[in-house]
């Protein structure tokens, strides 16, 4: 293996971890394993800290390839909580409102999904990494700046229920996606299309690509392949 002609480390990303931190904590070992001061190193994909999963990353040469990584198709599982929002769409802020949902049952979200599949228009979380007149727009919602992103195009190829509990009013699902696709904007939407408002308690992406996630290492199982590994300089 030879990390500066290129090479693609498959790392599952660990919750309340940014996907920064996750590079640069796999980069620190492989630099220090080549006894070099910092290899190059990019990831294809940001993942929210609170999401786990699947984090390619491209190293030497191979980080050209990162655009091109970025483009291809995504499978999540994630898991709603209805009858309430955030103003982040997920558990890292806390909550701002709650609707009722004595309405709900699984047919009625059976009957509401497939309206989500295919090529929609979405408006980006104003927590994102999107940028809005040179500033990130995470960095402007975090001063309790008003942000307002345009919607769009994304396609959701397959969107499944594959579970819903009425008492606690959690659904889980599994969605397969193209490139710039929210999922935390997907719950969101999907709750105001119930009428009861929804936020992701969980969400991990279990595939890019043709890479899924039990392909990928650990932080833990991390040290013993790199030190497996027959490196050239």
């Amino acid at each position: 293996m030879n990390f500066n002609e290129g090479a693609y480390i498959y790392i599952n990303k660990p919750y309340r971890m940014t996907s920064f931190g996750a590079l640069a904590h796999i980069r620190y070992l492989v630099s220090k394993r080549l006894h070099v001061k910092r290899v190059k190193m990019g990831h294809a994909g940001t993942l929210d800290p609170l999401a786990t999963g699947v984090l390619i990353l491209c190293t030497g040469k191979a980080t050209k390839q990162i655009e091109t990584l970025q483009l291809h198709t995504k499978e999540y599982t994630a898991t709603l909580q209805l009858g309430a929002t955030t103003p982040s769409y997920d558990m890292e802020h806390a909550v701002d409102n709650t609707y009722p949902t004595e309405h709900i049952t699984r047919e009625l979200i059976l009957e509401t999904l497939p309206r989500f599949v295919g090529d929609i228009m979405q408006v980006p979380p104003a927590f994102s990494a999107c940028m809005v007149a040179g500033d990130r727009a995470y960095d402007l919602a975090r001063k309790g700046k008003e942000v307002e992103l345009a919607a769009k195009p994304v396609r959701i190829d397959e969107l499944e229920l594959t579970d819903f509990d009425f008492s606690t009013m959690q659904m889980s699902i599994r969605v397969v996606c193209g490139k710039g696709t929210y999922i935390r904007s997907l719950a969101r939407d999907i709750g105001q299309a119930l009428g009861s408002g929804a936020y992701l308690t969980a969400l991990c992406r279990t595939r890019v690509g043709e890479v899924r996630i039990e392909d990928c290492l650990t932080f833990d199982e991390f040290p013993a392949w790199l030190d497996a590994q027959d490196i050239e300089q």
